[in-house]
């Protein structure tokens, strides 16, 4: 059984510019989990936003937990708010913006999970 705190989870800054906690990620249990997912909470302050990125293999599902911002998605952009999902598909080029004055919080999810070397910073 793996049980993992939010609070016992060290924050980092991510490749994409996101404050960014791997809850569960199958490489780091040796593994023990049996999933190809990975599921990282992540939130942005009020001004900031990720860099656009694009994951080459990966699908991407972001569930917005707090806050409000703006979803982009290759040509498109769409406003999130607390309770939605926004699906991201592989190799679409995507970011995030925290348009609100409270902190965007939101879980991705990855799958198959995400690795650095799928990882791409569009400029």
């Amino acid at each position: 059984m793996i049980i993992r705190s939010l609070t016992d989870c060290p924050v980092f800054d991510a490749r994409d510019g996101t404050h960014l906690c791997e809850l569960l990620h199958p490489s780091h249990f040796s593994g023990a989990v049996g999933a190809r997912f990975s599921l990282a909470h992540a939130y942005l302050e009020p001004g900031e936003m990720s860099y656009p990125h694009r994951l080459a293999e990966s699908h991407e599902v972001y569930y917005i937990l707090a806050g409000s911002g703006m979803m982009h998605i290759g040509d498109e952009a769409g406003e999130v708010h607390a309770g939605q999902v926004v699906s991201i598909p592989a190799g679409a080029v995507q970011h995030i913006a925290n348009t609100g004055d409270e902190r965007l919080v939101f879980l991705a999810i990855v799958d198959p999970m995400w690795t650095e070397s799928d990882d791409e910073r569009v400029v």
